[in-house]
């Protein structure tokens, strides 16, 4: 059987040898390449793909530190950190549904729409969707089982006095850090240093394991204040119930240790409650008791007569013409509220005589004057180191003029805050030793410095308890049981560079007396209504700021129990 030739095509003709040894050679160069890159990557320059898996699998978070506690002389706890939960997301790993939106938006409290723009943040690799919540609402983020999104643990601070500590402790920001008070004050003693940890996470964006800590956290240091939280307690009702009773613009309140300068309370009304994390207004933070300035009024006519009796010009029963309660200085009138023809050096501290007062200024120099109230510590800083504290207004001797001078006798003309004013009273308790405040804890009673001598501290100190005696201006600050010695101030307001009808009040005094263990000082801004005098307002509320704590602190009685007598209904005034 014949077959016929099939002609071949030209897929099937013969290749050339050549082509196929050039496609073998590349395919050989191209597996050498791959080798070499390997080698390359794997054995030499490792580290750009552990660089590229720790961007995919890695994470490093922070380790919060845990911050001190703040906690009153006794012990109590001021201010705690709390354990609480913030979700976070990486945004490139988290996969989500609109329900799983809408569901996470419910319980971190934000829209669906801010939930959507902070997960699709691609440029981000971390971003916080809800910051400090409660454990048990940040594991309902949890239950939603959406990918990329975890909690960190962080930490809240509380304060269990709430609004009777807010402007002695002030308060933390949302990173735990000192904004206000304290807390910012003693930072970097409480806040410690936060760490960090090296974690490994899955395709789904979990946390599967802890690699490494990076850096441990150190944990915040205790501090322990000079404040007892019961006396805390006690002086911020009584000041609140002072600012509310005669309808007055705030009130501040401090209470001392006179021995060691150690502040045991120190309160303002209005407050705002430093637990609520909505920042209250601004003039409900301030801490007025020390970044406020007054005119101080006749509280200062004691120093004005330490002054005088340091010279030898003038002794306790030393008689001074009083003009019959006018006195003119270049023009201008000095005036008392109850005019008298002469009084003793004594009787200007009991009656608050501003004519006595500017006469006793105006037998010093100015410049020995002016020495002798800087001295005793106004114009300067008190030593408590609190953020904000105003040094008040001392005026330069060189361009002090007469009426100036005499003004200032009686607390005109000068500005201090009522924790420097508290401070300058330890004068008198001390023996003519001025104490430095503290704000901490003290073990040993701080060194003070020597003023005044012990028998000008002493007599002042007499003159102050005819204050609160029959004929004083301050019958309504006697305590049971206790000797008192205090002085009252009445001041007018200066608005846009003029006096008007509006009156600072205030008491700062020492029990018991005869050897005193506190100091109590008392200012109400602005009291409405016929009282306004410092006896009126503020003396009631140093007595029982004052009866409460020497009670507490189980003082000795330097008095009879039955010695406070009846207060007549019309106090004496001071008028500045």
């Amino acid at each position: 059987m014949n077959y016929a030739t099939v002609p071949q095509t030209s897929s099937q003709q013969a290749l050339p040898a050549w082509r196929s040894r050039v496609l073998f050679v590349l395919l050989l160069a191209g597996m050498a390449v791959l080798l070499v890159r390997a080698v390359y990557l794997q054995g030499i320059h490792n580290d750009f793909l552990q660089q590229k898996g720790d961007a995919r699998y890695g994470r490093v978070i922070e380790v919060p530190a845990h911050r001190g506690m703040i906690i009153d002389r006794n012990g109590e706890p001021l201010a705690v950190s709390t354990p609480v939960e913030s979700v976070w997301a990486s945004p490139s790993d988290v996969e989500v549904t609109p329900k799983q939106v809408k569901q996470l938006a419910q319980i971190v409290g934000l829209s669906n729409e801010e939930v959507k723009a902070k997960l699709s943040d691609d440029s981000r690799d971390f971003v916080f969707l809800k910051r400090q919540m409660a454990p048990e609402q940040a594991n309902q983020v949890i239950l939603l089982g959406i990918p990329g999104i975890s909690l960190q643990r962080e930490y809240r601070r509380y304060y269990p006095g709430g609004e009777v500590t807010s402007h002695l402790l002030g308060f933390t920001d949302v990173d735990d850090n000192g904004s206000e008070g304290i807390e910012l004050a003693l930072q970097s003693r409480l806040g410690g240093r936060a760490g960090s940890q090296h974690v490994i996470k899955d395709r789904r964006g979990y946390i599967v394991e802890d690699v490494a800590s990076l850096r441990a956290p150190k944990e915040g240091s205790d501090v322990a204040l000079s404040i007892d939280s019961k006396i805390q307690f006690i002086a911020f009702n009584e000041i609140k119930q002072a600012v509310e009773q005669h309808h007055a613009k705030s009130g501040s309140i401090v209470v001392l240790d006179a021995r060691s300068g150690e502040v045991l309370a120190l309160a303002n009304w209005p407050a705002y409650n430093s637990n609520n994390r909505s920042k209250p207004a601004l003039n409900l933070m301030r801490n007025r008791a020390v970044t406020d300035l007054f005119e101080p009024g006749s509280t200062m006519k004691p120093f004005t007569v330490a002054a005088v009796l340091e010279t030898g010009k003038f002794k306790p029963d030393t008689v001074i013409n009083t003009e019959n309660g006018v006195l003119s200085i270049g023009g201008r009138k000095i005036h008392d509220t109850h005019p008298e023809r002469s009084l003793t050096v004594a009787q200007v501290i009991q009656k608050s005589s501003n004519v006595g007062a500017a006469k006793m200024a105006l037998s010093l120099p100015p410049q020995i004057f002016c020495q002798s109230l800087s001295e005793d510590g106004f114009g300067a800083p008190t030593g408590s180191d609190f953020p904000g504290e105003a040094t008040g207004k001392l005026r330069d001797y060189k361009t002090l003029r007469p009426i100036e001078q005499a003004t200032m006798a009686y607390g005109n003309g000068i500005s201090v805050n009522l924790l420097q004013l508290a401070r300058a009273y330890t004068l008198f308790a001390n023996d003519g030793e001025l104490k430095p405040v503290t704000l901490l804890k003290q073990e040993i009673p701080s060194i003070g410095t020597k003023i005044f001598s012990d028998t000008t501290a002493r007599e002042v100190r007499d003159m102050l308890e005819l204050v609160v005696q029959p004929g004083g201006t301050a019958p309504l600050a006697q305590v049971a049981g206790y000797r008192v010695a205090g002085k009252t101030g009445t001041a007018h307001k200066l608005q846009n560079g003029k006096y008007v009808n509006h009156y600072v009040a205030s008491f700062v005094g020492m029990a018991p007396a005869s050897r005193p263990r506190l100091i109590v000082a008392v200012m109400v801004d602005d009291p409405s209504g016929s009282d306004y005098y410092g006896g009126q307002v503020a003396a009631p509320a140093f007595s029982k700021v004052m009866s409460a704590t020497l009670r507490m602190l189980d003082v000795p009685y330097d008095a009879p129990l039955n010695n406070v007598i009846q207060a007549p209904k019309e106090i004496v005034g001071e008028d500045a």
